[in-house]
C-alpha cells in the first residue's frame, strides 16, 4: 500500500488494534490517564497594539506560544479552510487522494501523505495523522494545479489563506521585534524571503490512542508558525517538564514560535515544544501554516543583541543544512536547536 494511504487504509480496515509501525516506544507514550493540565497560554488582542507588544513579549518569553484574537483574518476563512480540510479527508475517494500523493523520498514534497520523517521504511514510527501539504509562497512555488479540484472554491479559499496568514505573520514577526527593542523589521530581514506551507492535518479515531501519537514531540523549523484547529482538541505543549493541553479557542489562532525565530533572538524567546496526541472517537482537523526562510538563507542571533556582555548562545546554521538534518535524523522534541548551542 502506497505510504500516503497508510493511515486511512487502517482506519477503513477497522483493525481492533493499532500495527506495529504505529506504536511509540514506552518513553513517548501520551498518559491518557493524566491528560495533562490544561495549558494557560496567554490569548492577546491585536487590535489593543499599547498591551500587545508586551504581552507578545512575556508569551515569547515564557511559552513560546499564544493565541491571538481580533487578529484581522476573516472568521469566514478560518471556518471555511477547515470545512474544506474534513470535506478532502472524509469525503473524497482514497483513489482521487492518491492522484496527490507526495514524494515519500522527498522532504516536505507537495500533496496527501502520511509519512514526515525520512529513512528506511522499518526505522521511523509513523504518526497517526494523514496530511495534505500546500506550496503557497513565494508565487514561484504556487502551483493551484497541485492541489483538490473539489470543492469547487478549494484552490481560490487556499490561496486566499495563504494570502491573510502571511500578511500575519509578517505583522506578528514586527511586534516580536520591537518587543526586544529592535527595529520592527528586524527578524523578517533575518528571515529573508517568507517560504510558506500551509499543512492541512486529519487525526482519524485510534483504536489504541495510549499506544500512538498524531504528531511526534518536535519543535517548528522556521520562523512563526499560525495554526488553527477544529473543536476536539489534541495539542500539548512541553513546559516545566510536563505535557500541558491546549484547548481550541473558536476564533483564535494559535501562534508558535519556531526554532530560527529563537536562533535569532539568542534564546531570549523559545520556540514551542509540542505534540498531538489522538483519540478513540473522534477524529480531529487543524491547518498549521509555516513561516520559513529559504534554504540558502544563513540564520544567526541578531547583532543587535550581542553586546561586550553578551555571546551568541547559538551558532550560524544554513537553513537548508537545517532541515536536512530535522527530517533526516528526526526532531526528538529540540535536539536539532539544542546541537547548535554555542
Amino acid at each position: 500500500m502506497e505510504t500516503a494511504s497508510r493511515v486511512e487504509a487502517v482506519t477503513k480496515g477497522g483493525l481492533p488494534v493499532v500495527p506495529s509501525q504505529y506504536i511509540q516506544p514506552p518513553e513517548a507514550r501520551p498518559n491518557l490517564h493524566h491528560a495533562g493540565d490544561a495549558a494557560p497560554i496567554p490569548t492577546i488582542d491585536l487590535s489593543i497594539s499599547d498591551s500587545a507588544k508586551e504581552s507578545i513579549g512575556e508569551a515569547c518569553r515564557n511559552w513560546g506560544a499564544f493565541h491571538v484574537v481580533n487578529h484581522g483574518v476573516p472568521i469566514h476563512l478560518l471556518d471555511r479552510m477547515k470545512a474544506l480540510g474534513l470535506s478532502f479527508f472524509q469525503d473524497c475517494p482514497l483513489e482521487e487522494k492518491l492522484q496527490y500523493a507526495c514524494d515519500s523520498t522527498s522532504a516536505a514534497s507537495e500533496g496527501y501523505g502520511s509519512r514526515m520523517l525520512l529513512g528506511a521504511e522499518g526505522d521511523v514510527v509513523l504518526d497517526w495523522r494523514d496530511y495534505f501539504d500546500h506550496h503557497t509562497f513565494p508565487l514561484s512555488r504556487r502551483n493551484p494545479s497541485n492541489w483538490p479540484l473539489h470543492p469547487p472554491d478549494y484552490r481560490q479559499v487556499v490561496e486566499e489563506y495563504g494570502n491573510e496568514m502571511k500578511k500575519l505573520a509578517q505583522k506578528l514577526l514586527g511586534i516580536i521585534s520591537e518587543s526586544l527593542s529592535l527595529p520592527c523589521s528586524s527578524i523578517e530581514e533575518a528571515v529573508g524571503e517568507i517560504y510558506q506551507n500551509i499543512t492541512m492535518s486529519y487525526y482519524p479515531p485510534c483504536p489504541q490512542p495510549e499506544l500512538t501519537l498524531g504528531l511526534q514531540s518536535h519543535s517548528d523549523m522556521g520562523a512563526i508558525t499560525l495554526l488553527i484547529q477544529d473543536d476536539v482538541g489534541g495539542l500539548q505543549l512541553y513546559k516545566d517538564d510536563q505535557w500541558l493541553t491546549v484547548p481550541p479557542i473558536s476564533r483564535a489562532i494559535l501562534v508558535l514560535i519556531a526554532d530560527q525565530t529563537e536562533i535569532i533572538t539568542n534564546g531570549t524567546y523559545k520556540s514551542a515544544q509540542h505534540r498531538a496526541v489522538t483519540n478513540a472517537n473522534r477524529a480531529r482537523l487543524s491547518v498549521a501554516t509555516f513561516h520559513d526562510p529559504s534554504k540558502t538563507a544563513k540564520i544567526a542571533p541578531a547583532s543587535h543583541l550581542i553586546g561586550q556582555h553578551t555571546k551568541p548562545a547559538y551558532k550560524e546554521v544554513v537553513y537548508g543544512q537545517y532541515v536536512s538534518s530535522w527530517y533526516s535524523k528526526g526532531p526528538e522534541g529540540k535536539r536539532n536547536l539544542d546541537a547548535l548551542l554555542c
